[in-house]
């Protein structure tokens, strides 16, 4: 006598609770974005004070360019590289924490960018950083 076997059923993706939780992210955002409209309504017009504090402690880092042809600028001024000793040591007066990024032209000189690293050095800096592009993947 052959035994009766049950048919098994496929297993199924249940899709209510995927959908349940869509629509609670959408009402949530939608909720979420309402509140920036609302700030935007408000017209306001800052009061002036005479002496105000910056925001933060320290500027943006100076940004010191090596061109191709072995230009130096110095937050888009052309500068030399006494000049630019001078400047960076003033910034560091204002800000002993005040930090430098060189971008140096791959085609520039390798000795330009070692003349401008020793005039931060000397300018006293010690919070440089060096630009560079990571390589394309082959």
């Amino acid at each position: 006598m052959p035994l009766k076997t049950e048919q098994l059923e496929e297993p199924q993706l249940i899709l209510t609770p995927v959908i349940d939780i869509m629509f609670l992210l959408l009402i949530f955002f939608m909720v979420g974005t309402q509140f920036t409209d609302d700030e935007r309504h408000f017209e306001i017009k800052l009061p002036t004070a005479s002496e105000t504090l910056s925001v933060t402690s320290l500027p943006d880092p100076a940004t010191v360019n090596v061109t191709s042809n072995g230009e130096v600028y110095l937050d888009g001024d052309a500068v030399g590289i006494p000049d630019l000793e001078r400047r960076l040591a003033e910034m560091r007066q204002n800000y002993p924490g005040q930090a430098v990024l060189i971008r140096g032209d791959g085609s520039a000189a390798y000795q330009q960018v070692i003349d401008v690293l020793a005039a931060v050095k000397r300018a006293g800096v010690t919070g440089v950083s060096l630009a560079n592009l990571p390589r394309p993947k082959e």
